[in-house]
């Protein structure tokens, strides 16, 4: 197959598995399209207060029993997650906390379910990794939203008890393109099972021995297409770690999270019920996805309590450590470094509670502001620490344990830095997230436009009724982006003066990116997809707006609950002056770009004539392991086999 046939087979793949309809509406999708629906973020949705007093209640529950039981930095030391934490934590439902009541889990809402993460997350990434991934992507969601009720009753009581599940998504060659998947379910000639083959690797959980469920994506036989092309399916399966032919082969070891047990897992023929596929053949990815638009809400709610993890410590750093006669804190430097790091929590708690509010209260299409949260939260919490670790200097980059033992007071900062850093690749990389969000953001032109510049065989809509539909649409939308907004729909009884210029600047700016969008795809045409700078530079402005907006209406709340507290419109004034900074800087680069450049000097890297710039470097491979091309790797077995110093040799058939 040729790059070009395996990209179209990839992207609709990719099409297929879309939610193709919005459900209800999106405050993303809006700003996107120019309209800055204020009235979905304001009032600011707080927590209903008997919801809260759960949350509450539950979280001073876990909090003694984290504490007892998880030493984080031993965790990080030794690599080994302990047994009896996983034990005490499922002795008090983390491992079921969205798992319905009625199937023995303690059904709290998604509030809550962030709240926790984040109160733990501020303790410990590892054990984070352990419930997120879990509870997000692993069996209990997928079961929850598209399994049958045999499904749930088998296994949603096993899994709030504490058995812990794995998602078995990535493989050695394939990552967030899944066309190019192995990993086969084929139905037997009874049609009673499917045997499984394949290899997964990174499989979340999979190494730990409580694991005993994992959601596995495979592929089954292809759909054949009305233009005669085969469009690959893939399915997905709830398979049990006991069935023969499940090989749990080696725990991978990483930068961060030491403690996690991903790693790498193979199925050789193993028999899976046909009940055990989870909705319909083919429906795999889009099971995936949809998990996904609310599993989402993990990584960026963990994300939060990690901002929080040093703000008791940078309070005391600031103020106490002394320079050239003088706090820290007094040094402009520092001051800055320090003030972004508490502005942009203050909007990730905004636009991470507002996500959650939406999925509660199911009054809006998430899928955009999760991917936004999940995009945005990852990023800005990696910046937040290294600017942090920056303003700690030796004492951030010194490990905690190092700190302690020589009778200083020890940070969180460099421990959690290396645990932060996967979350800008967990569940989609940055760079694909632009593309999701892209995609999302760009549907109601993709829909209009794309039956006129690449109709499809068999498309139920002619060529001149497309051209109609879409001029009645343009003829009516377009002007409206250039009428000023009056601003008497943006509401804020709470914010000062400065706090309301910022609104009438987001409302204002929707339109503008609006047109740049538009202005944009008509220069590119089909050919914008491969415009993936400019893309994230769009991306980059509605979420920087989106936050925003979520500040603002965060700091309109504080405000009206405590108005003699001005900390909440310090924050949010700060964020946006910040965010009009980057907002900006993303509109001249859609202007005026070098994009062509990295093209090119990528291209002579991978023609391999930038040789000449590492002339006289060692390689940075030690000489043992240098023959890892052949490929021939003979995976240790059994308990401890991830302590072994190197993988052995066999010969491969």
């Amino acid at each position: 197959m040729t790059d070009q046939k395996a990209k179209d087979v990839s992207m609709e793949l990719a099409e297929s598995a879309r939610q193709q309809e919005w459900e209800s509406v999106s405050f993303t999708a809006e700003l996107f399209k120019g309209s800055f629906r204020w009235d979905l973020v304001y009032p600011f949705p707080a927590q209903p207060a008997e919801d809260k007093r759960i949350g509450d209640e539950y979280i001073e529950k876990i909090r003694p029993v984290i504490e007892k039981h998880v030493d984080p930095w031993k965790i990080d030391e030794e690599g080994e997650y302990p047994r009896e934490a996983l034990e005490a934590m499922a002795a008090v439902g983390l491992f079921g906390m969205k798992i319905p009541k009625e199937y023995g889990g303690l059904g709290l809402s998604v509030t809550n379910y962030a709240r926790v993460l984040g109160v733990i997350g501020s303790y410990c990434g590892s054990t984070v990794a352990y419930l997120s991934a879990h509870q997000s992507i692993g069996v209990p969601q997928p079961l929850k939203e598209f399994g049958t009720e045999e499904q749930k009753r088998k296994y949603l009581p096993r899994l709030a008890k504490g058995e812990i599940s794995a998602f078995a998504l990535t493989e050695p060659g394939v990552g967030s393109d899944p066309a190019r998947m192995t990993t086969t379910a084929t139905l037997s000639e009874d049609g009673k099972h499917y045997i499984l083959n394949g290899d997964k690797l990174w499989c979340t959980n999979v190494s730990d021995p409580k694991t005993t469920l994992i959601a596995v994506l495979a592929r089954t036989p292809d759909k054949v297409l009305p233009n005669g092309k085969a469009l690959p399916q893939i399915s997905c399966f709830v398979v049990e770690t006991a069935w023969p032919g499940v090989e749990r082969v080696r725990r991978s070891r990483f930068m961060g999270l030491r403690g996690i047990a991903n790693g790498i897992v193979t199925f050789k023929n193993v028999k899976v019920p046909v009940e055990n596929l989870v909705g319909k053949p083919g429906e795999g990815l889009k099971i995936a996805l949809a998990t996904l638009n609310v599993g989402r809400l993990g990584i960026p709610a963990a994300a939060v309590g990690g901002g929080m993890a040093l703000v008791e410590d940078a309070k005391w750093w600031t103020s106490t450590r002394q320079q050239w006669g003088q706090p820290v804190g007094k040094h402009q430097a520092v001051a800055k470094m320090t003030a972004s790091y508490m502005a942009q929590l203050f909007g990730m708690k905004a636009m991470v509670y507002i996500a959650c509010a939406f999925a509660d209260r199911k009054s809006a299409d998430i899928r955009l502001e999760a991917a936004a949260a999940k995009y945005w939260c990852s990023e800005t919490l990696w910046k937040m620490y290294d600017d942090y670790l920056q303003v700690r200097g030796g004492r951030g980059y010194e490990r905690a344990t190092s700190l302690y033992a020589r009778g200083e007071r020890p940070t969180n900062v460099e421990m959690g830095m290396r645990d932060a850093r996967v979350n800008r690749i967990f569940e989609g990389s940055s760079q694909v997230m632009h593309l999701i969000i892209a995609r999302e953001a760009l549907d109601t032109h993709f829909k209009l436009v794309m039956p006129i510049l690449q109709p499809k065989p068999g498309q139920k809509v002619g060529k001149g009724e497309a051209m109609m539909k879409a001029a009645g649409f343009y003829g009516t939308w377009l002007p409206k982006l250039f009428i000023p907004d009056t601003g008497g729909h943006l509401d804020a009884k709470h914010l000062n003066e400065r706090n309301r210029k910022h609104l009438a600047y987001c409302a204002k700016t929707s339109k503008l990116l609006a047109r740049r969008l538009f202005t944009t795809m008509a220069k590119y045409g089909p050919k914008l997809e491969r415009e993936q700078i400019i893309l994230g530079n769009f991306v980059d402005i509605g979420v920087d707006l989106f936050v925003m907006a979520s500040a603002l209406s965060y700091a309109d709340h504080l405000t009206a609950a405590n108005p003699a507290d001005a900390s909440p419109q310090e924050l949010a004034d700060l964020f946006c002056r910040e965010a009009k900074r980057r907002i900006d800087g993303n509109f001249r680069a859609v202007k005026g770009n070098f994009n062509r450049s990295y093209n090119r000097v990528t291209g002579l890297l991978m023609d391999g004539k930038l040789g000449w710039l590492a002339e006289g470097a060692m390689n940075p491979i030690p000489p043992q392991y240098r023959d890892w091309e052949k490929n021939d790797y003979e995976h240790p077995r059994g308990a401890g086999a991830d302590k072994e110093p190197a993988p052995q040799r066999r010969s491969v058939a």
